[in-house]
């Protein structure tokens, strides 16, 4: 969860999608130049151990839309569901 956030951060579009499962990947991903990230807050976790194929991650993340006027602080609030294949944590949708 956090180095998709970072990626977010810094506007790694190959990396989103290569952490991204197959089944649910869109085939292309355009970000918003406008959106600054400033922070990112784990909510809570289930699951997602060294042992576990699968974990769910509820989060806030914490942006500026520079295109506002007034460019206010505003919020993603999200819970995620991830699942490990091959070793690697890929990103599968949101509930």
């Amino acid at each position: 969860m956090r180095s998709r956030y970072s990626a977010f951060v810094v506007r790694d579009v190959d990396y989103l999608l290569r952490t991204w499962a197959g089944e649910t990947r869109p085939s292309e991903l355009v970000l918003d130049p406008e959106i600054r990230w400033r922070r990112l807050d784990i909510v809570s976790t289930s699951r997602g151990g060294p042992l576990d194929d699968a974990g769910v991650v509820a989060f806030r993340a914490y942006f500026v839309n520079q295109a506002l006027p007034g460019a206010r602080r505003e919020v993603q609030e999200e819970t995620s569901r991830f699942s490990r294949v091959d070793g690697q944590w890929l990103y599968v949708d949101a509930l």
